[in-house]
């Protein structure tokens, strides 16, 4: 009688593909600026891999670097419709808000490189990506952010390596042309090869200021009190509203502190019972306004050294999805 251990049956070998999902998220959503268009572009990336035989998966070297390119290519074609429908879009696009909940970076160990990704989905950035052609985005993006070499992205957008360096170079000329002169690290460009890095203390000292600045300008808000919110603005200020003509919002950029002053002091008197919270917005300080339980708005802030330069304030519902999922605040 044998008394080695019986044979187990170990079951089929994990997918290697399945491990990949957060970091294509996180490719997606920065080439897209819609977590929904995201999802949905790495959901059809799977698909193409599913629909292939045992056979030719298991031919796949790196499903990782498969997925990326099918999914990079299906985003590449979503930008170039996406142009077409904001044409339609009523008022202000502006690219769909990120609770802090979950983590979009897409996991790399080294912590600098976690700063880099993390500032490459503040609300600046994003809306500086809006302002590039596809190819200059998927090539940037890819390049700038996530370190992909030319030579996988020119088999992605279906350009030499040489053709896709200069994509990325023009790309990265629109992020510094949209940086102030004397930036401070958390507007558009921060931490992607193109804008200054904090270290880590000058950075905790500034994540800690724009906090408290957020805090003030919400007090402000909240106590109504228009010649603090003046204060706390930059003359020049822009405040930009997103509703998308499914919620009210301003159909053009309020312009001045002063104004925006009075436009937030109005919009507070027309929606008593509103609560205003502090939120990671985009990786950065932001507030959330919710009413009867639900999230009506969500505000991006771009910071100077001690007063607000912009405001994104997301209202349009679809575009608040993930803040209204349960646990989202």
């Amino acid at each position: 009688m044998s008394t080695s251990e019986p044979d187990l049956d170990p079951g089929p070998a994990p997918d290697p593909a399945f491990g990949e999902r957060r970091r294509l998220i996180a490719v997606a959503y920065r080439l897209l600026g819609s977590l929904a268009d995201a999802e949905d572009a790495v959901q059809e990336a799977y698909a193409r891999w599913y629909a292939m035989s045992a056979r030719q998966r298991a031919a796949v070297e790196v499903p990782g670097a498969w997925l990326t390119t099918v999914a990079a290519r299906i985003c590449l074609d979503l930008l170039g419709s996406a142009r077409a429908r904001r044409e339609r879009y009523v008022g202000a696009w502006i690219p769909e808000p990120l609770p802090d909940r979950t983590d979009w970076t897409g996991g790399p160990a080294d912590p600098a490189d976690r700063v880099a990704l993390h500032e490459s989905v503040n609300m600046a950035f994003l809306v500086v990506l809006e302002s590039m052609t596809p190819a200059e985005r998927v090539a940037f993006v890819l390049h700038d952010v996530f370190r992909y070499p030319f030579a996988e992205i020119a088999g992605i957008i279906a350009r030499s390596p040489a053709a896709c360096r200069q994509l990325a170079a023009s790309g990265r000329r629109r992020v510094r042309s949209a940086q102030p002169p004397a930036s401070t690290g958390t507007g558009a460009g921060a931490g992607t090869g193109t804008g200054p890095r904090a270290s880590g203390a000058t950075a905790t000292a500034t994540a800690a200021g724009q906090a408290a600045l957020v805090r003030h300008f919400k007090e402000a808000w909240e106590a109504r009190d228009i010649k603090a919110l003046v204060g706390l603005l930059d003359p020049d200020a822009t405040m930009v509203a997103d509703g998308g003509g499914l919620a009210g919002a301003a159909l053009r950029p309020v312009e001045g502190g002063e104004r925006i002053a009075q436009y937030l002091i109005h919009m507070a008197a027309k929606a008593p019972g509103l609560t205003l919270l502090e939120r990671t917005v985009n990786g950065v300080p932001g507030l959330v306004a919710r009413h009867a339980g639900t999230t009506v708005t969500v505000a991006a802030f771009d910071l100077g050294a001690d007063r607000v330069t912009h405001i994104w304030a997301v209202r349009n519902p679809e575009k608040l999805r993930a803040w209204n999922r349960e646990g989202a605040s």
